[in-house]
């Protein structure tokens, strides 16, 4: 064999020899970062807000099992100020959570703070299969990355009180607007003075009533409002149409008097059994409950527009986010995609309630069927196709805007197209605050 074959037959076999080592080097790499068996040790600091540790538990020991490197620090955060908290955490490297829970309202705000859903650990289509289509037009940003991974879901439902209903000769809660309002002015009583004794629904106010913002804001969509610009920047909701609902809103108290500004607040009165229907997320029942252990009730669809050809539901929920200072990213987002697993979620459902009425609604949709029938959930999954919201920009502020409309016109200092335009000026101009003018979010 000459030199020239020799030297070809040395290198081909050099070459084999380096793609193997390659190989076997990707394939160790893949390995650990599939199973943690092997890799620096990893620590993913991770702040929840309504589960305590012990509902995740034995979650979190099965996937440190399955993944030795990595150790996953949980912390159940206070409500109380959360959002700032988070907000300026997110900023500073050295004192950031790898892992945070964010409002499906606080997306535009946080984006630039937060690290996008890797598509190798889920993808976009993948996404779309597997949670409610709420999720994906919430927790996608003005980049089109998805920005967080929802645990649960949840929205506005109707309160009903059984007995009240019951007393009043009333079989089913309203399922439309116009409903409503009859079945309100039954269920309200009077004393000889005309002071409501018992309410028959809490709307019409702000002061007094936990979600009234929540509650105008979803009356504007069903209504079909443009509550923001298309780049999500401006506040646009003082139409004609806007004033609509502003003006039936205010009328449960303007006109209908199924409601005065002069009670107690909306949960009072409905666990005290003076208040026949309220508004509110999922997790309100706990506190109802809380409050009344007797109380008999119940939860019901959102009411509807009469003619519209679809629902429309307002979405008020949760989903955990990857900070973008994080330097885990990788392997906080693998375990946020472990907890979204099918018996994840199964197992936190069934350990929250064993202290409480129910765990966390399901945001997967081929779990729905597993409680489409629950007591007190159902309904919040049968609407869940259905959820919707706003780019709201800063909540706090924006919240606060939509009630200070609301008491503007009860109290008579405005009319509604003054009142809605206050609101449009104070939200454009925490846009400002947010963003800067020429930023977009």
């Amino acid at each position: 064999m000459d030199s020239g074959k020799r030297t070809l037959l040395i290198a081909g076999a050099v070459l084999l020899v380096l793609v193997a080592v390659i190989a076997f080097v990707v394939v160790s790499r893949l390995r650990g970062n599939n199973n943690g068996s092997s890799g620096e040790p990893v620590e993913i600091v991770y702040w929840g807000l309504w589960e305590p540790e012990s509902h995740l538990s034995s979650i979190i020991e099965a996937y440190e099992a399955e993944h030795p490197n990595v150790t996953i620090r949980y912390s159940q955060e206070r409500f109380t100020q959360y959002e700032e908290n988070v907000y300026t955490r997110l900023a500073d490297p050295q004192t950031t959570p790898d892992i945070v829970r964010i409002n499906n309202a606080w997306t535009s705000k946080f984006q630039d703070r937060l690290s996008p859903v890797p598509p190798e650990i889920m993808s976009v289509s993948e996404y779309q299969q597997t949670f409610y289509s709420c999720a994906q037009q919430d927790f996608t940003g003005s980049d089109g990355y998805l920005y967080a991974i929802p645990l649960e879901v949840d929205g506005l439902a109707l309160f009903y009180n059984k007995d009240l209903f019951e007393q009043a000769g009333v079989s089913t809660p309203p399922r439309d607007w116009d409903t409503m309002i009859e079945t309100a002015k039954k269920l309200t009583v009077t004393d000889t003075s005309g002071t409501i004794t018992q309410a028959g629904v809490a709307l019409g106010c702000s002061n007094n009533i936990n979600h009234s913002a929540d509650i105008l804001a979803a009356l504007m969509l069903q209504n079909n409002v443009p509550m923001t610009s298309a780049d999500g920047m401006q506040a646009t909701f003082n139409t004609s149409r806007g004033q609509d609902s502003l003006t039936y809103y205010t009328s449960f108290v303007l006109e209908h008097r199924a409601w005065s500004c002069g009670l107690r607040n909306d949960l009072e009165m409905f666990a005290g059994g003076k208040l026949a229907m309220m508004f509110a997320p999922s997790w309100r029942v706990f506190d109802i409950i809380n409050m009344n252990p007797g109380i008999n009730f119940d939860t019901a669809e959102f009411p509807q527009l009469v003619g519209n050809d679809q629902p429309v539901h307002f979405g008020m929920y949760w989903g955990d986010a990857v900070s973008a200072q994080s330097a885990n990213k990788y392997e906080a987002w693998q375990f946020i995609a472990y907890l979204s697993e099918q018996e994840s979620m199964k197992k936190m459902y069934a350990a929250a309630s064993q202290s409480r009425a129910f765990g966390e609604p399901y945001s997967r949709k081929d779990l729905a069927d597993e409680l489409s029938d629950a007591p007190y959930v159902g309904p919040f999954i049968t609407m869940a196709p259905y959820y919707t919201n706003w780019k709201i920009g800063d909540q706090k502020s924006s919240e606060q805007a939509l009630r200070d409309a609301i008491s503007a016109v009860v109290d008579s200092r405005s009319g509604v197209g003054s009142a809605l335009t206050e609101a449009v000026t104070t939200i454009n101009e925490a846009f400002v605050d947010l963003y800067g003018q020429s930023a977009s979010p």
